[in-house]
């Protein structure tokens, strides 16, 4: 059988559509349909005596609900919780009181039971009443509401739950989606940073590794974790991870060639700190080998960058070449496919606009410049392959990456404007 997950916001009508496709396939003969529509029933199913409620039930048992009707009081909830609708939440939990310790959207998600559903959005008239008719998924309620920086939410969950000690591991939420907000209330809560043992409690690896993009959030978050006493490593590019161009002018002063320096993975990664290998670390461009103008772009660190190339740096230098002849790519490949760009093209996204492309044009980055890379996303993107890209230029990485979301389409049109060949 085909599986489903509903999206956060679910829409009945998107699902019927779905149903009446499936029917629609399943009719002209298609196998993959006919089987769909089959396992859901027992006996032979004739697909010309097929009807609506039987592609209904095919498509809601594809989400993991056991019927049409379970799936369609799920998005009648998760649609009453966003509109902030008291009423309908009421109606429908009081006739279905079962839905409370239910995921909302019914395969297990980490948006959890409507109350923790309801925490993600800061909804907390809605909050209150599910607790009084007996929802009791406070803490995982709490976890989301700093995950999403709905601090008031979090601080009434907390009062809700008789302000107990915090979890252990509660600080990994909003490292994973960088909510300076959510980290300093959890500390204010009373978190641990270390175990009995000493062992850190601190997700460091969470806050370089994550595929968020907020730079100053990420910033203040690792100052939080200094100040409650991790000791970070003193070196370049953690410095760059902190945006902290103090330390940066430190560390030129001591070592002149650090502008002209590759470093490791494990130097941009530390493993002492938990961090992992090149795809668990989320990133775009290959930083293996990388500048510190390199690190700059993927992170859209750009008043770093802008120091970098005002202290002198080569726009054009490139990351090491490995032993099999990968590398050797300058910053610009890297502000063409970019993390940053997957938050620009995700959903409604955000500014089409490539400033680090344009600083770095401005300042005599070479157009058309080659390297060969390689590349493997992480598993969350739905694919884990590891592809080969030969002796391409910015606008043909761009043009032959597999995942467009990663691609920046207004980078490419500066850089085509500025005289690159455009290669297939």
């Amino acid at each position: 059988m085909t599986t489903r997950r509903l999206p956060v916001r679910p829409d009945l009508a998107q699902l019927e559509r779905e149903a009446g496709e499936l029917l629609d396939a399943a009719r002209r003969g298609d196998a993959g349909a006919i089987a769909e529509l089959t396992s859901a029933r027992p006996g032979a199913l004739d697909p010309a005596r097929a009807t609506t409620d039987d592609a209904r039930l095919a498509l809601a048992r594809s989400y993991e609900a056991p019927s049409w009707e379970r799936l369609a009081l799920a998005c009648d909830l998760v649609d009453a919780i966003w509109r902030d609708d008291l009423d309908r939440v009421r109606a429908l939990v009081t006739a279905h009181p079962e839905v409370l310790h239910e995921s909302a959207l019914v395969r297990p998600s980490d948006w959890g039971p409507p109350l923790t559903y309801a925490a993600n959005l800061g909804r907390d008239r809605i909050i209150r009443l599910l607790y009084d008719l007996g929802a009791r998924d406070l803490q995982s309620a709490l976890g989301r509401a700093a995950l999403q920086s709905r601090i008031e939410t979090a601080k009434m969950l907390y009062d809700l739950m008789g302000r107990p000690p915090i979890p252990d591991g509660a600080l990994g939420g909003p490292a994973y989606t960088l909510s300076d907000q959510g980290t300093a209330l959890l500390l204010a809560l009373g978190a641990r940073v270390t175990h009995d043992d000493g062992r850190s409690l601190v997700p460091v690896d969470v806050v370089l590794e994550t595929d968020s993009r907020k730079p100053s959030s990420k910033h203040a978050i690792l100052e939080m974790y200094v100040a409650a006493g991790v000791v970070l490593p003193d070196t370049a590019p953690m410095a760059v991870h902190r945006g902290r161009i103090d330390l940066l002018e430190r560390l030129l002063g001591q070592d002149p060639t650090l502008l002209r320096r590759q470093f490791t993975h494990e130097e941009i990664y530390p493993p002492e700190l938990g961090c992992h290998d090149e795809v668990l670390a989320t990133h775009g461009t290959p930083l293996a080998g990388a500048t510190l103008l390199h690190m700059c772009m993927d992170y859209g660190e750009l008043e770093i960058a802008r120091w970098l190339l005002e202290r002198g740096m080569d726009v054009d230098a490139p990351a090491a070449v490995d032993a099999d002849g990968f590398g050797g790519h300058t910053a610009l490949f890297a502000t063409v496919v970019s993390q940053v760009n997957f938050w620009m093209n995700y959903g409604a996204g955000g500014p089409k606009e490539a400033p680090l492309t344009r600083l770095l044009l401005d300042h005599g980055a070479a157009p058309n410049a080659r390297a060969s890379l390689r590349k493997q996303l992480h598993p969350g993107y739905g694919e884990d392959t590891l592809r080969e890209y030969r002796d391409v230029t910015p606008l043909s990485w761009g043009t032959r990456f597999h995942n467009k979301l990663f691609v920046s389409e207004p980078a490419m049109r500066l850089i085509e404007e500025r005289g690159a060949q455009v290669l297939r």
